[in-house]
């Protein structure tokens, strides 16, 4: 991609920056009173059936996940004009989904400048080897890296760890108002959930509260692995590592049906974000559709999205994932090769002793 390409791209999502309070303000109204009128449904029909209120709970989780969207939005500056009204925002929206905002927002940019740059892996993203490094690694490392992309670990276990404890503490270097944040995010959440047991019970609290966070952070977590962990994906490392390039090719068009795209936020145009993290969510979708060579990235549908579970380490050679069962293959190619290799070495070794 040419350097005028790749700065008209950019150029082309400066209209879809302006973000409006009257969108802000009625995206934040159509999220948090059906996400707190939901939850007291859900305790009402406690007294009818859990299974109803399960029900309920699993379309809250939908609310959820657009109320981080919303959070998210405002550790980019995107969904207000006003910094203070995103500073604000988005530590309330953070305390309801259990992020700490300035934590959250220094990984997050992070991860933003650095996606798909193999040297600076680490802040803000999954852990991802490639076929080289694990063939390289020590048992132990194998078995961890294993361990961690198992499905069950990563989109059960994993909201529990990332979101109940990780963000619970400061990271080493972070500055004093980062620090604030995050202990004034962890007092409120202990605050919020004293209320509520003391409200509703503490068995009631985890019967509607538990499925709500479970569902929302294994859809969160999901969203974050496929919209970067596609087949063709785009990582390289600190030398030809393009930022234009890991935007449009390293992040995924999810294309998701009109409903789940609603309640994700228009998260799924991945690529628009990352190629202009100012534009607002809900200005993702006309920024796509306006621009026709945003409209040629790789794309993923709810169907295709199922093979990135089997997405494990990058092939460098090749460009793309590849999974543990063609990477066990390979190894054993390499070490039948080798052995062959020895096996030939060895008669040729004994061949000239004799001659």
């Amino acid at each position: 991609m040419s350097l005028s390409k790749e700065k008209n791209l950019r150029k082309a999502t400066l209209p879809f920056t302006n973000g409006k309070v009257s969108a802000s303000v009625r995206q934040l109204i159509n999220t948090l009173v059906p996400f707190f009128a939901l939850w007291v449904l859900a305790y009402y029909s406690l007294s009818v059936s859990y299974l109803l209120t399960l029900a309920i709970a699993v379309i809250n989780a939908g609310f959820t996940v657009r109320l981080f969207i919303i959070f998210h939005d405002c550790c980019h500056h995107s969904f207000f004009k006003n910094r203070r009204a995103n500073e604000i925002v988005g530590t309330i929206t953070g305390i309801l989904t259990l992020f700490p905002y300035s934590q959250w927002q220094h990984d997050h940019n992070v991860h933003h400048a650095t996606s798909g740059n193999l040297d600076k892996r680490g802040v803000g993203d999954l852990w991802i080897l490639t076929a080289d490094e694990y063939i390289e690694a020590s048992r132990w490392v194998r078995f961890k890296y294993r361990l961690y992309r198992n499905p069950f670990v990563m989109f059960v276990l994993g909201p529990i760890f990332a979101f109940i404890i990780q963000q619970r503490f400061n990271r080493k270097d972070a500055r004093r108002k980062e620090r604030m944040n995050t202990y004034l995010t962890n007092v409120a959440i202990v605050a919020i959930t004293a209320l509520m047991i003391v409200l509703v019970g503490w068995q009631a609290f985890l019967m509607i509260q538990l499925p709500i966070f479970m569902i929302s952070g294994s859809i969160g977590i999901w969203l974050f692995y496929v919209q970067h962990q596609f087949e063709d994906s785009y990582f390289e490392w600190k030398e030809e590592w393009e930022y234009v390039k890991a935007a449009v090719e390293g992040s995924s068009f999810y294309k998701l049906p009109k409903i789940l795209q609603w309640v994700t936020g228009n998260i799924g145009f991945h690529h628009v974000h990352h190629l202009n993290p100012r534009v607002p969510n809900y200005n993702l979708e006309q920024a796509h559709k306006k621009n026709e060579d945003l409209q040629h990235v790789p794309t993923v549908t709810l169907k295709t999205s199922l093979k990135s579970l089997r997405f494990h380490l990058w092939d460098e050679k090749n460009r793309q994932f590849i999974g543990f069962r063609e990477m066990k293959k390979r190894m054993k190619a390499q070490k039948t090769a080798e052995l062959l290799q020895y096996a030939a070495d060895t008669v040729k070794g004994k061949k000239q002793q004799t001659s």
